[in-house]
């Protein structure tokens, strides 16, 4: 029986920042700190460990680029959303003579009060407007 080939010794230096996380990720897995560190740089060496990066890291862009596509179409809906309130406001709101004016003036510091805690509210516990628009979208599509 032929004996497997014997281990080469390595002296290596580590920030003693690296050194405290090899030591503490040895001990939690029971794992030598030789074992570990030569765990990891078979890994680092391994032809496959830069494509197994570029995959990470393509799959982290993915994520990205879908989070960044929701954002668009969510701002997209708010902008139509504010447009089509304010034509629709300007369109049905007569203009009102200065007495009352002023009296509509001072109720809509405290309508939008009312509108601020409702919106605060609406915020904290949902659902949102574009979930409820995907929803109705998706029903519609069907």
């Amino acid at each position: 029986m032929t004996k497997p080939p014997r281990k080469q010794r390595l002296s290596v230096y580590l920030d003693p920042a690296v050194m405290r996380r090899l030591a503490e990720h040895a001990a939690r897995r029971d794992h030598s700190r030789s074992l570990v560190a030569e765990a990891a740089i078979e890994s680092f060496l391994s032809p496959d460990a830069a494509e197994r990066q570029e995959a990470a890291i393509t799959k982290r862009l993915d994520q990205l680029d879908r989070r960044m596509t929701r954002m668009e179409r969510d701002v997209g809906i708010s902008v139509e959303m504010l447009a089509v309130f304010v034509r629709f406001w300007v369109a049905t709101t007569p203009a009102l003579p200065e007495p009352a004016a002023q009296a509509a003036r001072a109720k809509a510091g405290e309508r939008y009060d009312q509108f601020v805690v409702a919106l605060g509210r609406r915020l904290a516990k949902g659902p949102k407007l574009s979930q409820e628009i995907s929803e109705d979208v998706g029903g519609q599509a069907e």
